[in-house]
């Protein structure tokens, strides 16, 4: 029987060996993600989540989860709206980006209404509709298949929630595209390997994102996936994007 083949940046690899390289690059720069996020988009993701935990409409006492959630960024800025009486997950696939996270919370006396859990984002461990809402924050490129991930966000949210994705996307203008092709493929290498010593891992990164869909094909693939009035909006001319979706 023939294997099927996913992406892992321009590298052509069997479906099953994703989760372990995936797991790989951030198991050795879960210490300095943070960081590298800081000096690769100069502190502007942290503007670009606050936008995300806006659109979440989240009030004090709901429940969300983030997928793919990592060090905490977007669960922090949730949580800071449900409040001590609600909950927010952390949900990822990596253990060390998981211990990192919450290493972070606790340094920051945030802890309250946060847990963290280690899962497939293909196969989310919670029931359905138990969630106000799902996010997921520059982490759904790094899936095998957006479809199942999106589903499986779509499942875990109670009728009425939303479904929110920030991730890096396609730039509109051709000159704009340029420069931020100079700047992924020459600069973000460079810097990767001096921060974190694993240049391999920044080579990575913006491989895997400009394998992933343009904004259009998204939404169609979160329609697909079962959410309803999916909509977009571009961030710094479509270097990154946030869809949001409904379930009905």
């Amino acid at each position: 029987m023939e294997k099927k083949l996913t992406h892992f940046g321009n590298a052509v690899i069997p479906e099953e060996e994703k989760v372990s390289r995936v797991r790989e690059v951030f198991d050795t720069v879960a210490g300095k993600y943070d960081l590298m996020n800081d000096l690769m988009s100069l502190g502007i993701h942290r503007i670009w989540k606050r936008l995300v935990a806006a659109d979440t409409g989240l009030r004090p006492g709901d429940s969300a989860i983030d997928v793919a959630g990592g060090t905490a960024d977007i669960a922090l800025l949730m949580a800071a709206r449900t409040g001590e009486h609600g909950r927010v997950v952390v949900y990822d696939i990596n253990k060390e980006m998981l211990r990192t996270g919450r290493a972070k919370c606790v340094d920051m006396g945030r802890l309250r209404g946060l847990e963290f859990v280690c899962g497939n984002a293909e196969e989310i461990a919670f029931p359905d509709n138990t969630f106000h809402c799902a996010t997921v924050g520059f982490g759904i490129r790094n899936v095998t298949h957006l479809d199942r991930a999106f589903a499986e966000m779509r499942r875990v949210v109670k009728p009425g929630g939303k479904v929110i994705c920030l991730e890096f996307s396609h730039p509109a203008s051709a000159v704009i595209s340029k420069l931020y092709d100079i700047y992924s493929f020459k600069v973000i290498p460079e810097v990767g390997e001096l921060v974190t010593g694993n240049r391999a891992a920044y080579v990575y990164l913006p491989e895997s994102i400009r394998k992933f869909p343009p904004q259009e094909e998204l939404k169609k693939i979160m329609e697909t996936a079962g959410l309803f009035k999916v909509s977009y909006y571009n961030l710094f001319n479509g270097i990154a994007a946030v869809h949001i979706g409904y379930k009905v």
